[in-house]
């Protein structure tokens, strides 16, 4: 499984966001994460469970001005910086106060780099978290499913989690953020079923997000039994929507 032992790593190259500098404010040596997505990368929550260490505000701004610094004299080139790393970012005690950081470096070293973080929106609810990701040019927010019960099977979240919930927070973006989705099957579900489409296709409806990455399963998963799509499925899964004008990108 892929894992992060840096606070920051890369630039690696992402399929969707081109050289990506990456931030990890989760455990170094470990996963920490209110979901346990069937298809995570870094693998379940419980075999990440040995550390729970955060790196602290100081070691982050520390790691992130030495790193981008000596990238730039170096002229190593950087499209985006991101949050990502061992699980979820927005749950850090300071991640506003990190946002303030990163926007700080990136003018200086790459004003021409976008700042993006990948969510999967739960803590949206927290008036900080939520103006930090609205200060930012890329907050990548993830629904996978279109009810309760298949984000259950997908994203297994830790504690309360309303889909409806996270739909109103979502709509105080007005539109200003990228929707994630997932698409893979399984022999519980498949998320391409014409009603379950049509549920989260009224879901995008009603976010009209700028813009929306569709997906589909790229790296090892810790449940083998998963099944991905091609490119070419996708974009019939979605075809109604692109001819009312969203703009998807879609990746293998």
């Amino acid at each position: 499984m892929l894992h992060f032992d840096d606070i920051v790593f890369g630039p690696i190259r992402s399929r969707r966001l081109g050289s990506s500098l990456g931030v990890n404010l989760l455990p170094s040596k470990g996963k920490l994460c209110n979901f346990d997505c069937i298809y995570c990368e870094c693998g379940w929550n419980r075999d990440g469970a040995d550390d729970r260490t955060l790196p602290s505000f100081e070691d982050v701004r520390e790691a992130l001005n030495r790193k981008v610094s000596a990238l730039a004299e170096e002229g190593v080139p950087v499209d985006s910086i991101t949050f990502s790393g061992n699980g979820e970012p927005t749950i850090h005690p300071d991640f506003p106060q990190i946002v303030d950081v990163v926007l700080e470096l990136r003018d200086r070293y790459y004003p021409a780099a976008k700042v993006s973080v990948l969510s999967n929106a739960t803590m949206l609810g927290r008036e900080k978290v939520r103006e930090a990701l609205k200060r930012i040019d890329n907050p990548i927010l993830k629904i996978d499913a279109s009810d309760d019960r298949l984000i259950g099977l997908i994203n297994k979240p830790v504690g309360n989690y309303r889909l409806e919930d996270v739909i109103a927070w979502m709509k105080e973006f007005d539109g200003d953020f990228i929707l994630q989705t997932m698409f893979l099957r399984s022999e519980e579900f498949d998320l391409s079923e014409p009603a379950q489409l049509r549920k989260w296709m009224d879901i995008v409806r009603q976010l009209r997000p700028r813009a929306i990455m569709v997906y589909t399963i790229d790296r090892e998963t810790p449940d083998k039994s998963l099944g991905k799509y091609t490119v070419e499925e996708m974009k019939s899964f979605v075809a109604p929507l692109l001819e009312e004008g969203f703009d998807i990108q879609i990746r293998g």
